[in-house]
């Protein structure tokens, strides 16, 4: 079984896997801001968010059916910068 896996309702993704994939594509940036209003509902430890690298790729993956990415990887450094205020974007990457 995988060490880190994101569930989501009847899906499960495999972090390690996913990063393996995602590191054939190139990572860009992007605006996280729109994404603050889901730490009002997603869990966040602010212990381990004050030691997330900033640096690491968010890992999104395509949602079937919406054509839209799903973050599954990568919420604590979304808190951390946004927080910080250490920045607004971060490195994107995209597990097909």
């Amino acid at each position: 079984m995988a060490d880190e896996m994101f569930v989501l309702l009847g899906w499960a993704w495999d972090i390690d896997t996913a990063t393996l994939l995602a590191a054939r594509h190139q990572s860009q940036r992007a605006d996280i801001r729109p994404l603050a209003w889901a730490r009002a509902v997603i869990r966040i430890d602010p212990d381990h968010a004050a030691t997330v690298d900033l640096a690491r790729s968010l890992l999104t993956v395509p949602f079937r059916g919406t054509g839209a990415p799903l973050l599954i990887d990568g919420w604590h450094r979304i808190h951390r910068a946004l927080t910080t205020r250490k920045g607004r974007c971060v490195p994107l990457g995209r597990s097909p």
